[in-house]
């Protein structure tokens, strides 16, 4: 492995630190947090706001993270393709599990597929690239509606007692499918059992942008025979893996 530059890493050290505060900092506010010693974090915070990477309140002394950021995120941006993303991730997650990987985002009370990829079994779904489903009925769908405001989901069902069905298992009525969200909150993954298709289960999870917000959901359809041959965390789990990796790659940062 190639050697790493310590003022490389220190002067890394300070930048990350703003990723999880919303507040300004001090200078001893960073000697603090990241043990880089005085002079040095004076020397790589005035090198830092000289090129345009942190900004100086002179009043308050305190440290804010610089335009040039935004620049270099705004340049990722521009080059990012979400396809090319949601492609690789359905294909990692697919060999790892071996099970048909779905990315999709949502569409008022539709999910549409962005990216698939079969598993070797080549379960019978009805969906494919470009096609769109009622969310209510799939996990994906599910993963997406659960973080949308709760108004926003009232309005997408004018009929709350009539949900349109794929199977005799799908949900059929606005309250049921709100206490379901509920529970996707709750656990963070979101599950479909033979809703839109007999025989077939299920797990999805949300895919965050780099503000956080929801903006996709990756998802592990599984025929039921091989569903049941292991806990249902154990397909939990693999999903959020992969929804972790793609809400990387989309500039997400967990929570340290």
């Amino acid at each position: 492995m190639p050697r790493l530059t310590p003022a490389v890493l220190r002067t890394l050290d300070i930048l990350e630190l703003f990723l999880d505060l919303d507040s300004p900092l001090t200078a001893p506010d960073v000697v603090r947090l990241t043990g880089v010693p005085r002079t040095t974090a004076h020397e790589l915070l005035a090198t830092l706001v000289s090129r345009d990477y942190l900004q100086k309140d002179e009043a308050s002394n305190t440290f804010r993270l610089g335009v040039r950021l935004l620049q270099l995120g705004n340049a990722y941006s521009a080059r990012f393709d979400m396809l090319a993303a949601a492609n690789d991730a359905a294909r990692e997650l697919s060999s790892l599990s071996g099970e048909t990987v779905s990315v999709a985002l949502r569409e008022g009370a539709d999910v549409f597929y962005l990216a698939k990829v079969e598993s070797r079994d080549k379960l019978r779904l009805p969906s494919s690239i470009g096609q769109r489903l009622p969310a209510h009925v799939t996990g994906l769908g599910k993963a997406l509606l659960a973080y949308a405001s709760p108004t926003a989901v009232r309005e997408l069902y004018p009929h709350p007692d009539e949900l349109p069905a794929m199977t005799g298992h799908s949900i059929r009525t606005l309250t049921g499918l709100q206490e379901e969200l509920e529970r996707v909150r709750a656990r963070g993954v979101a599950f479909e059992r033979e809703e839109s298709t007999p025989d077939v289960y299920c797990a999805a999870a949300p895919v965050r942008d780099g503000s956080g917000a929801v903006v996709a959901a990756i998802s592990v359809s599984v025929s039921a025979a091989h569903w049941h041959q292991r806990p249902e965390e154990y397909w939990a789990e693999l999903v959020q893996q992969g929804a972790a990796r793609l809400s990387a790659q989309l500039g997400f940062a967990e929570p340290h």
